[in-house]
């Protein structure tokens, strides 16, 4: 089942002009400072992470930090709001080495960007400001963001409007902290394919302060990965990883298309990690499947470090 819907209550140029300024050259991704260098044994300065909701076991937050420093992982993606303090992510951070990757803005989906009432809207971008104060506060780099919901009652149209006016009010907040605002690729009928992904973007002409967050798993249902990759480039901030089915797509619906493991899925790895460094990626990959205990982690670990070899 997939996670990222769960998470969130479910988980006017030319064509040629777009295609040009989509697909310029595309020199390194932005990088995180501790992202830098190769962990020891590892073939990329990737930095491997789970999101916190995946981490079983473990009474308090340090215990669970053990168990994901144990099970090979070097950090966690946190939510905000989050109803822990930050000081106890602080000191588990300090007690085990572990870092946060980042934070996920979780009011995005029930107070959208993109909502026809302004203060609905406002309320949104004042919690993608504390999402991004909460993350500097714990040494995150950005915070994802699903930028907006088109639906019956929002077009297009005002979704691509509405989502990128109340963004921009976000930005110097998010050049101020150093945190990049990170939009993702979810199922909500919105910036479908990588040429109007990567113009969304670059219309912000804020390259500091937003790019993307690129989810491999929720595009396979209408696309391949690596033709994203090659597109978006530089533009991508961090990455969510999961495995889809297409075959579970068709057969048993959508979701149960997030009903496979890692590796036994319809994704090329081979392909997805060529493309990540000819655009010169180097981050974070952040798991977003089922989670568990140490035994399960320790799997997933395992599923990653192979793909992250590949």
């Amino acid at each position: 089942m997939d996670q990222s819907l769960n998470r969130r209550d479910l988980l006017k140029a030319g064509g040629s002009a777009l295609a040009a300024a989509a697909i310029a050259p595309l020199v390194g991704s932005v990088t995180s400072a501790k992202a830098a260098d190769a962990p020891s044994g590892r073939k990329r300065p990737i930095k491997k992470a789970v999101m916190w909701d995946m981490i079983g076991g473990g009474s308090t937050v340090l215990e669970r930090f053990q168990i994901l420093k144990e099970a090979g992982f070097d950090g966690v993606e946190l939510n905000s709001p989050q109803k822990i303090p930050n000081s106890q992510f602080k000191d588990a951070c300090e007690k085990t080495g572990l870092l946060i990757e980042g934070m996920v803005d979780s009011v995005h989906w029930t107070r959208t960007l993109s909502d026809p009432n302004p203060k609905t809207r406002a309320f949104a971008v004042e919690a993608l400001k504390t999402a991004l104060r909460d993350c500097k506060e714990l040494g995150g780099t950005s915070v994802l963001l699903v930028p907006g919901v088109v639906n019956k009652q929002v077009s297009y149209a005002d979704c691509y409007k509405r989502s990128q006016e109340e963004i921009r009010k976000a930005i110097p907040t998010a050049r101020e902290l150093g945190v990049k605002i990170a939009v993702e690729d979810v199922w909500n009928h919105f910036l479908l394919s990588p040429l109007e992904a990567a113009r969304f973007i670059d219309e912000f002409e804020a390259p500091d302060a937003i790019g993307w967050h690129f989810d491999i798993g929720n595009i396979i249902a209408y696309g391949w990965p690596e033709q994203w990759i090659s597109v978006l480039g530089h533009r991508i901030v961090k990455l969510h990883l999961k495995e889809f089915s297409r075959k579970k797509q068709n057969n048993e619906g959508m979701a149960k298309g997030f009903s496979v493991e890692l590796l036994e899925g319809d994704n090329d790895w081979p392909a997805v990690m060529k493309a990540l460094d000819e655009v010169g990626y180097n981050t974070w990959a952040c798991l977003e499947v089922p989670g568990g205990g140490l035994d399960r982690l320790k799997f997933l670990s395992g599923k990653l470090d192979t793909i992250l070899s590949l």
